[in-house]
């Protein structure tokens, strides 16, 4: 009986509420504002669609036509000479001569980078062309000419031995004119193969990582102002302390 009394005293609440409520908002207008803004969604017209329309395409002149289609040659195919043949046997275009410059720039490593004739550098893995003057690779396109602004290990003649003059000099201290006139130079992966020069090893990025140690980045100007004459030689004085298992950026700190 309790709780049917409560339902009751409940529902007569909430209907007092209700009629306060409707009160309240006839005296504010908000009825009519209801009404009229219900009208006006009833009353708008469906969203159309919007259409693209295609730009039209005009035809200047008559149209081109294949020379083959008109049973004409496609092109016309010239005699080449036995001399211009064999010279042009293994040859390109360098990328310098493609863009009409008289020569190849200055610079260590070269200034036009070449995908064909270009050699790439163990260390800044750039495979660009030389700025010697005497080289034929990269000064006529002779594919069949070796790169003189590139080394060439005497002992493994692969990849890991072929550096260009700057990296040579700023990370392991050589002239390219020196190492040119050795004929038994090696690259530090021989070296250090061979066991000829202790703590003597590649600091390029891929062969620091595959030691386990953190690749140093541009260190020559922290090497040159401990008193070194390269990066090889700052990290073969790192190497022979008793922390030389630590990573670069451990030691320098």
């Amino acid at each position: 009986m309790g709780k049917q009394q409560g339902e009751c005293e409940y529902e007569s609440l909430r209907k007092t509420r209700i009629s306060e409520n409707k009160t309240r908002m006839a005296s504010l207008g908000l009825d009519r504002h209801a009404d009229a803004f219900l009208s006006l969604i009833s009353s708008k017209s469906p969203i159309k669609k919007s259409t693209i329309r295609k730009a039209e395409v005009k035809v200047l002149g008559a149209p081109r036509r294949s020379n083959r289609l008109k049973g004409k040659p496609a092109y016309v195919e010239r005699p080449m000479s036995d001399s211009s043949r064999k010279a042009s046997i293994g040859k390109t275009i360098p990328a310098w001569r493609k863009l009409g410059l008289e020569s190849r720039g200055g610079g260590a490593r070269g200034s036009f980078y070449d995908q064909v004739l270009g050699i790439c550098c163990h260390f800044c893995r750039q495979k660009k062309l030389c700025a010697e003057e005497d080289c034929k690779r990269c000064n006529t396109g002779d594919m069949n000419e070796p790169c003189t602004g590139k080394t060439e290990c005497t002992a493994c003649y692969s990849s890991n031995g072929i550096l260009c003059r700057a990296c040579l000099k700023i990370r392991y201290g050589e002239d390219l004119e020196v190492v040119r006139k050795m004929k038994d130079w090696m690259c530090p992966h021989c070296i250090e193969e061979k066991g000829i020069r202790p703590y003597w090893i590649c600091n390029s990025s891929l062969c620091l990582r595959r030691k386990k140690m953190s690749p140093t980045g541009i260190a020559i100007y922290h090497a040159r102002e401990e008193g070194f004459e390269s990066v090889a030689h700052l990290l073969m004085d790192q190497l022979k302390k008793p922390k030389h298992r630590l990573s670069w950026h451990e030691r320098r700190a």
